[in-house]
């Protein structure tokens, strides 16, 4: 495992939360493949599994796709990528999705996916999340929610956008998207 992890424990288990590598393609598509239809569904708005090309892009290949993955015992299992923009009057903004996989779930991984990912959003300036949610997936609103009481939230018919400022604690590093630091300070707390 290459440098840059964060230690992770919940549900009596360990994983660690790193960046993702080109290394990892074939390890990711294999997470991706074993996901239930529904955690997919939840994940892509359908019951995708990705083609390699969308694979490279999860895996952060991109410069503006910041991807990190957890693993446990060599497997990976859980996933999260933010994808940067830049926003109306110049804001810095970030869509982010996460997923995590069946066994997994309702443990905190995926909020201790959502903290490194948000940690690692703050070092290179962005000031606004985004994220896209399907209406029936409750977990995952109720968590983002409870963390961001302030959050925008727009509805449409079957789904829910969810804007979030972050305020900025500190001078952003400009850093390149895939060196962004992380650290264990990052998996212990929320950035709001």
């Amino acid at each position: 495992m290459k440098q840059g992890k964060i230690g992770w424990t919940g549900g009596g288990a360990a994983a660690a939360i790193r960046p993702a590598y080109h290394e990892d393609l074939a390890a990711l598509g294999d997470f991706f493949a074993a996901l239930s239809p529904r955690t997919r569904y939840l994940r892509f708005f359908g019951p995708i599994t990705p083609s390699p090309a969308l694979l490279r892009q999860l895996c952060g290949l991109s410069g503006t796709i910041d991807a990190v993955v957890a693993v446990r015992a060599g497997l990976i299992v859980g996933h999260a990528m933010a994808a940067d923009r830049t926003g109306p009057r110049g804001a810095r903004v970030t869509d982010i999705g996460v997923v995590v996989g069946d066994a997994w779930q309702g443990r905190g991984l995926g909020a201790a996916l959502m903290r490194a990912l948000v940690t690692r959003a703050r070092a290179r300036g962005v000031t606004v999340l985004e994220m896209d949610v399907l209406d029936g997936n409750r977990r995952v609103i109720d968590m983002i929610t409870s963390h961001w009481p302030a959050a925008r939230v727009d509805r449409s018919p079957d789904s829910i956008s969810i804007r979030i400022r972050l305020p900025q604690h500190q001078q952003p590093q400009h850093a390149h998207t895939r060196s962004a630091p992380v650290g264990r300070d990052a998996a212990s707390r929320w950035a709001c």
